[in-house]
């Protein structure tokens, strides 16, 4: 039988736990950092399409002209992105902030817990260089970022080559808009 002293058995237990066991403080401040002044992707589900094109009051083929672009993911992927303003803004920003807010799509919801972002307590901290919203506010336990991150799972990111065998676009439903 192999004994273990006990800070052995901590240091294997922290090992297996995230740094964010304890949970992480987050809330939005609505400083429109993440939004604007920087390139950026905002990936899209078949959800996000269908829940953008009725807060716009558009047809979701609209919404895919007018809002979307396909770009080149970290795989090599083409998938669906929003747009940007040429100033780099989101091309959902608006005067008095995001036009959508309250149909924001997945990514939008879910930051920070991003796989990206809670992956290491240096990430975090990188974020919060450019969040105020990061490490204030509401206490985020372990399980609710989690879910966050498998929210991504739950609604995946549209890809091209899918979408140009018909099964997104058969999925999106029509909002009688334009």
């Amino acid at each position: 039988m192999i004994k273990l002293k006990h800070s052995d058995i901590i240091a294997l237990l922290m090992k297996k736990l995230p740094f964010y066991a304890s949970g992480l403080k987050f809330s939005c401040k609505r400083c429109s950092s993440c939004c604007r002044y920087d390139a950026g992707f905002v990936f899209l589900s078949e959800n996000d399409m269908n829940s953008l094109a009725s807060a716009l009051k558009i047809d979701t083929n609209v919404l895919l002209n007018l809002y979307c672009r396909w770009v080149t993911d970290f795989r090599g992927e083409e998938v669906l992105s929003l747009k940007e303003k040429s100033n780099k803004d989101c091309i959902l920003w608006g005067v008095c902030g995001c036009t959508v807010y309250d149909s924001r799509p997945l990514q939008c919801v879910t930051f920070p817990f991003w796989e990206s972002i809670v992956s290491s307590c240096e990430n975090w901290e990188l974020a919060a260089s450019g969040c105020p919203g990061i490490n204030q506010g509401k206490l985020h336990t372990k399980n609710e970022i989690n879910e966050n991150m498998k929210m991504r799972d739950q609604q995946p990111i549209i890809k091209r080559e899918a979408f140009k065998s018909g099964i997104e676009k058969r999925s999106f439903r029509s909002t009688g808009g334009e």
